[in-house]
């Protein structure tokens, strides 16, 4: 069984979520009752709809981890799963992410956002205030 296979199996029995098809065509997708969640792109590839406001909240944090990618400006961020841990660390920010799309309304964050996977090179955190 692959990581994201693993994760998604996980992720699939949380009642605020269910599977559906994403909105950029690839993969699957785990959707809450506010729209879409996570991407499972490829067997190690997941984008997840964290918001910009909990981006910005938890900046120090993602910073440090090698799994997570981010495209400037974008609500989404990007999990390469290469290991165990790396799945760990993606269940704790779906909980996140939950959190912050039923904690308050996701304004700036609209449903036509799409997810990374067809936009630019997704860049390492620390390059993301670069330029």
């Amino acid at each position: 069984m692959t990581l994201a296979l693993h994760a998604m199996t996980q992720l699939a029995r949380w009642p605020d979520l269910s599977e559906a098809l994403p909105n950029c065509g690839t993969g699957r997708a785990l959707c809450s009752d506010r729209g879409e969640i996570a991407h499972f792109h490829s067997d190690r590839d997941v984008d997840l709809y964290l918001t910009v406001a909990a981006i910005r909240r938890l900046e120090d944090q993602l910073k440090v981890s090698t799994a997570v990618r981010l495209l400037p400006g974008s609500p989404w961020v990007s999990i390469r799963l290469e290991a165990d841990t790396d799945i760990d660390l993606l269940l704790t920010l779906v909980s996140m992410a939950l959190l912050a799309h039923h904690a308050w309304p996701v304004l700036t964050d609209g449903p036509s956002v799409g997810c990374n996977e067809h936009r630019d090179a997704v860049l390492p955190r620390e390059n993301a205030h670069e330029g």
